[in-house]
C-alpha cells in the first residue's frame, strides 16, 4: 500500500484526532457497519524505529480467508515520503522486528514452513531471520526445535538468543519419563539456555546453561551484562511472586540476582510479577516494572556505580497515572526513562528526566491529548519518536511524534473505514452511591441526535479488572462499534478497580468485589436513563473475563436487564482460586485470604450464592481449554439457570480455545450469537420463533 497514492483530504475532523494529527476533508460515510466488517481490519501490533529515524518497521495482522486465523506480516514505512513497503508474504507469524545499527536490515522471528522440509530453517520452527527492504530473506539461526527470545547487539555484530530444553526432575523422574505423554502438575520444565552467535564468523557459543525459565532477556549496550527475567518453572503462578531479575556478567561468566529474596517486603502483595526490563545507553542503569492484580504497577531502576552490586530505587509515578507494564524505554543516549501510562481512558507516553544515582527529575508528557498509545519507539539518538495509536475515527496506525506532541500520520492501514458510519463516541461521568466520580465511554448510533427517543442500551464491561476501556474507536467482538451500528447505545464503564484514575480508585476494589464496582455500574445505568439516553425497559449487559464475572454479578442483583451475554466469567471464587492459572489474582482481591481462612469473604465475592435471584435470559460463552477462567464456571452457571431456575439460557463452548477466541469462525459465531440474543430479548425481534423452554429436570 503506497501512502502517497491515497487521496489527501483537508482539515475537518481535527477535534476527533490526537492533538496535532492532520486529516483531510471528511469522506462520505455511507457504509452501514456489519459484523463481517470486523474481519476487514488490519491491526498494527509492534513497531521498531530505524537508528537514523528515517524508517519505521511494523507488524501488521490481518484476516486472510480462507485461513481461520490472522496472519502477521512485516512492513516498513518511510518517515519522509510515507511510502510503505511490505517485506514478508508468508503465513509464518513474523514478529519482534529489530533494526541493524546501520539501518540496512530488519531482524525478526518467523516460523517458515516448506512442504516436505524437516530440517531448519524451513521446518516450521521459530528462527531469527534478516531482510533488507527490497532485498532477500536470510535465515540467521538454524536451531533444531527453534529459538525463543532474541536480541541483536548494539553494534550489530552479535545475536543473542535462547533455546528451550525440557527436563524432568524430582523423585518421580523415572515414572514421569516412562509416561511422558501425560501432563504433570510439576517436575517437568522447559528450561532456557542462552547462546550468542558471532555474525562475522558465524560461530555459536553457549553462555548460560543453569536451570531457569527465561521470560525476557535484555543485553547491555556494551554487552558486559545480560538481564534476564526468570522464574523457576513454567506455570504462570511462578510468575506471580516468584519472578526475579538474574544478571549475567560476561567477564566473570557468573549470574547474580538483582531482586534478591526479601526485596518484595514493601510490596502491596507478594503476588506481583516482574516485567520487561530496559538498559540505559551507558549500560549502567536497568529499569523494570513490577505489576499486580488489584494494585498499581511500580517502576524500579537498578544502577551500577563503582561497586559490583547495584543500588535499587523506586521511582515516583505521576499522580493519577497507571503505568502500563512492560513499556519502559530509555530515550536515546540520555538518562530519561519513558513509559506508557493510562490516565482517564487515554494512554500516553511519559518521560522521567535525569534518572541517576537514586534521584529523578521532572516528568513530562510526550504525547499529550486524546491519544491511546499501543506501542512506541525511538531512533538511536532519541530525536525521532513513532507511536501506534487509534483515533475516534480510525483503528491503530503509525504516527511520527513532532514537536509539542503534534502527530504526523505515516500509515493508513484501513482506508475502508473512511466510508463507515461510525458511532458517536464521548466520555460520560456520574456519581457512585458513595460519591466517587466514575467515568465511561458512551457510543451512540451515527445518526443519533440530541432529543431523540431513548435507545436500547447494552452495558459492556471490560476485563481485568486492573484495566480500562479507552477513549478510541475500537471494533471488537465484545460490542464496541458493532452494537451502536445496530441501533444500540453502548456504555463501557470504567468502574472501581480500573486503571488510569489514581491509586485509590484502583485499590478500592480490593476486598470489595461483587459490591462496590457493581454499584458503580448500576449508577451509570441510572445516569444514562435519567439523561434520556437509555430506555429502562430495553437494557442489556455483556462482558468477557472480569466483564463476564461482573455480568454474572449484575444479573444476581437486579432483574432490570432484559438480556445478558456472559463470556468466560467467574461464578464461584473458590472454584476460580482452585482451578485458574493465576490464583494470586483471587488471593489479592480477597485481601490475602484463602478459602479456609475466610470462607465468608469468598462467598460474598461470588455470584453463585445468589443465583436463585436470576431472571435475565443469559447467553454463556467459554473456551473449551480456558485456563484463566476455566469452563467449570460457565458450566455451573448454565446448569443452575437451565435445569433448576428455568431461565432462558444457552451455553456456547468454543472447541480448542483458551481465554480468548482466536479463529475467524469462533469470533464470528460470538458476534452473531450476541446480536441475535440481544435482538430477541431486548428489541423483541427475531428471525427464529422463540419456543417455550421446558428443560428436563435431572433425576434426584
Amino acid at each position: 500500500m503506497n501512502r502517497t497514492s491515497i487521496a489527501c483530504f483537508v482539515t475537518c475532523l481535527l477535534g476527533l484526532l490526537p492533538s496535532g494529527a492532520v486529516r483531510a476533508e471528511q469522506p462520505i460515510r455511507d457504509h452501514d457497519i456489519v459484523a463481517d466488517d470486523y474481519f476487514s481490519i488490519g491491526v498494527i501490533t509492534t513497531l521498531s524505529v530505524a537508528p537514523d529515524g528515517r524508517h519505521v518497521a511494523y507488524v501488521e495482522q490481518r484476516w486472510e480467508p480462507p485461513d481461520d486465523k490472522r496472519n502477521s506480516d512485516l512492513w516498513v514505512v518511510s518517515t519522509e515520503t510515507k511510502e510503505t513497503q511490505r517485506l514478508t508474504f508468508d503465513k509464518a507469524g513474523e514478529g519482534l522486528p529489530q533494526w541493524s545499527p546501520d539501518g540496512r536490515f530488519v531482524y525478526f522471528t518467523a516460523n517458515y514452513k516448506r512442504a516436505g522440509e524437516d530440517n531448519p530453517p524451513y521446518d516450521g520452527k521459530t528462527q531469527v531471520w534478516r531482510i533488507a527492504p527490497g532485498g532477500d530473506l536470510l535465515a540467521i539461526t538454524r536451531v533444531k526445535d527453534g529459538v525463543g527470545l532474541f536480541e541483536l547487539s548494539r553494534d550489530g555484530k552479535t545475536l543473542y538468543y535462547t533455546v528451550g530444553s525440557e527436563e524432568t526432575e524430582d523423585d518421580w523422574k523415572e515414572m514421569k519419563t516412562k509416561h511422558k505423554d501425560l501432563q504433570y502438575g510439576h517436575g517437568v520444565t522447559k528450561f532456557s539456555r542462552v547462546y550468542k552467535l558471532d555474525l562475522q564468523n558465524w560461530r555459536t557459543e553457549k553462555l548460560i546453561d543453569d536451570k531457569r525459565v527465561i521470560r525476557s532477556m535484555r543485553v547491555a549496550p556494551d554487552q558486559s551484562r545480560i538481564a534476564m527475567i526468570t522464574t523457576p518453572a513454567e506455570e504462570l503462578i511462578h510468575n506471580e511472586g516468584w519472578s526475579r531479575i538474574d544478571l549475567y556478567d560476561a567477564k566473570a561468566k557468573e549470574v547474580s540476582i538483582v531482586t534478591e529474596d526479601g526485596w518484595r517486603k514493601d510490596h502491596p502483595s507478594p503476588f506481583g510479577w516482574v516485567d520487561d526490563a530496559s538498559w540505559s545507553a551507558d549500560g549502567k542503569a536497568l529499569g523494570f516494572t513490577v505489576s499486580f492484580d488489584g494494585y498499581p504497577p511500580r517502576i524500579y531502576v537498578a544502577e551500577w556505580g563503582t561497586g559490583e552490586s547495584p543500588t535499587r530505587t523506586e521511582l515516583k509515578r505521576p499522580d493519577g497515572v497507571t503505568v502500563s507494564s512492560g513499556t519502559l524505554r530509555w530515550r536515546g543516549e540520555s538518562r530519561t526513562l519513558c513509559f506508557s501510562g493510562e490516565d482517564h481512558a487515554r494512554s500516553r507516553v511519559y518521560a522521567i528526566a535525569d534518572v541517576r544515582e537514586g534521584r529523578q527529575g521532572s516528568v513530562t508528557t510526550l504525547t499529550p491529548g486524546d491519544v491511546t498509545v499501543a506501542g512506541y519507539g525511538f531512533s538511536r539518538s532519541g530525536d525521532a519518536m513513532a507511536i501506534i495509536t487509534s483515533t475516534h475515527t480510525d483503528p491503530p496506525d503509525v504516527y511520527l511524534v513532532k514537536s509539542a506532541g503534534r502527530l504526523d500520520r505515516l500509515t493508513n492501514v484501513n482506508p475502508q473505514v473512511d466510508t463507515w458510519k461510525l458511532p458517536q463516541i464521548s466520555l460520560v461521568q456520574w456519581k457512585a452511591p458513595d460519591g466517587a466520580e466514575v467515568e465511561g465511554i458512551l457510543e451512540l448510533p451515527s445518526d443519533h441526535k440530541k432529543g431523540d427517543p431513548p435507545l436500547p442500551m447494552v452495558v459492556e464491561l471490560h476485563g481485568g479488572p486492573t484495566s480500562a476501556t479507552l477513549y478510541q474507536m475500537q471494533f471488537w467482538i465484545y460490542g464496541r462499534t458493532l452494537l451502536p451500528a445496530k441501533g444500540y447505545a453502548l456504555l463501557s464503564p470504567n468502574y472501581r478497580g480500573s486503571t488510569g484514575y489514581g491509586d485509590k480508585f484502583l485499590t478500592d476494589l480490593v476486598g470489595r468485589e461483587n459490591d462496590i464496582e457493581v454499584k458503580d455500574i448500576l449508577a451509570g445505568v441510572d445516569a444514562m436513563v435519567e439523561r434520556g439516553i437509555a430506555d429502562p425497559q430495553r437494557l442489556g449487559v455483556s462482558g468477557w473475563s472480569n466483564g463476564g464475572f461482573l455480568t454474572n454479578c449484575l444479573i444476581t442483583q437486579t432483574d432490570r436487564f432484559k438480556a445478558a451475554s456472559s463470556g468466560a466469567g467467574v461464578i464461584d471464587q473458590v472454584i476460580q482460586w482452585g482451578t485458574e492459572d493465576t490464583p494470586g489474582h483471587v488471593i489479592n482481591f480477597m485481601k490475602g485470604n484463602f478459602p479456609w481462612s475466610n470462607p465468608a469473604q469468598f462467598l460474598a465475592g461470588s455470584p453463585l450464592a445468589k443465583l436463585d435471584k436470576v431472571r435475565t435470559p443469559t447467553l454463556i460463552h467459554v473456551g473449551e481449554k480456558d485456563e484463566r477462567v476455566p469452563a467449570a464456571n460457565a458450566r455451573t452457571l448454565y446448569r443452575a439457570l437451565r435445569f433448576y431456575l428455568k431461565v432462558p439460557t444457552e451455553l456456547a463452548v468454543y472447541p480448542g480455545e483458551g481465554h480468548g477466541l482466536t479463529t475467524y469462525k469462533h469470533r464470528k459465531a460470538k458476534m452473531d450469537w450476541d446480536l441475535a440474543w440481544f435482538d430477541r430479548y431486548i428489541m423483541g425481534k427475531t428471525s427464529e420463533t422463540p419456543k417455550e423452554s421446558k428443560p428436563e429436570t435431572p433425576a434426584s
